[in-house]
């Protein structure tokens, strides 16, 4: 059993919970997830990791309620516990494998959407406490949606925030101010990270191709598992099969398949896209139940 030792309302249903998992934050990394259940009758729902304290053992996770799954999982208070809390799974961001002072040669910005905000968090506070000072984009639909802007701008160089209604900072899209930044600012990136919608990811990376920046998104479209075993988080990567949840969660955005991986989780949409893709995931042998609906 893994205690909730902490939780808050971050904005309208989104939620951030601390839950006590000693050998999961032990060894968490930057871009990795978990996957939790609440019971043992419960959904399996794979959550990126936001935060980590390998002293007090603790894992950050941040979740929005989109289905049934989540809803009954906000209903959680601090005290209560998840059933499972596995991880951490997927691959870290490749970064925190390079060489330190190479990497402080390069003038990194993340673009965050949405919840993308979370897994973002780590990743700019794991470079600022190795001495490299990456910019963001946050963008959400309004200030009220915006996220972990205290806790991101702690660590990040410089924060920048686009609400699509224009009540806090930039009024636009990501897309937009990442392309003004370029162009009326003269910002000279080396890598853009992106993470959010897949619609978001797919534009950012064609507006970086034009720039030749090399760009990094985070595939987190649906996960089962989290094993590589059911091939729901199949996607095309360079022309050849990957899995998200083994092979990634990132990958390099400029070669990454959107409009196939944007079908894909589209299908799951209905009854009769899923019995598609299991009949897909069937003839190449990743067999799982699609039927269990909710992911984040």
């Amino acid at each position: 059993m893994y205690k909730i030792t902490a939780k808050r309302l971050l904005a309208p249903s989104i939620y951030l919970m601390d839950v006590a998992a000693p050998r999961v934050a032990k060894s968490a990394n930057p871009g990795q997830f978990v996957i939790v259940k609440m019971d043992e009758k419960g959904e399996r729902i794979p959550l990126t990791i936001c935060d980590y304290d390998k002293i007090a053992g603790t894992v950050t996770i941040v979740f929005q309620t989109v289905g049934a799954s989540t809803k009954k999982m906000a209903l959680l208070a601090e005290g209560d516990y998840f059933s499972d809390f596995v991880g951490p799974l997927g691959q870290p961001s490749e970064f925190i494998e390079e060489n330190i002072e190479e990497l402080k040669q390069k003038k990194i910005i993340f673009v965050a959407g949405g919840v993308g905000a979370a897994p973002v968090y780590p990743q700019i506070k794991w470079l600022h406490e190795h001495g490299i000072a990456a910019d963001a984009i946050v963008g959400c639909k309004s200030k009220d949606y915006l996220l972990l802007e205290k806790e991101i701008k702690a660590v990040a160089g410089k924060l920048y925030v686009a609400t699509d209604d224009g009540s806090y900072g930039y009024q636009g899209f990501v897309t937009d101010l990442l392309k003004d930044l370029i162009e009326k600012e003269g910002q000279k990136y080396d890598l853009v990270i992106a993470i959010g919608p897949m619609i978001m990811m797919k534009f950012i990376t064609l507006l970086t191709k034009q720039y030749g920046i090399k760009t990094i998104v985070s595939m987190n479209p649906v996960m089962v598992d989290g094993t590589g075993m059911c091939g729901g988080c199949r996607l095309t990567v360079g022309g050849e099969t990957r899995f998200a949840c083994v092979d990634g969660p990132e990958f390099d955005g400029h070669l990454v398949d959107f409009d196939e991986a944007m079908r894909r989780s589209t299908q799951y949409q209905t009854e009769e896209g899923r019995a598609e893709i299991e009949r897909q995931e069937k003839e190449t042998g990743h067999v799982c139940n699609l039927g269990l609906g909710e992911h984040n």
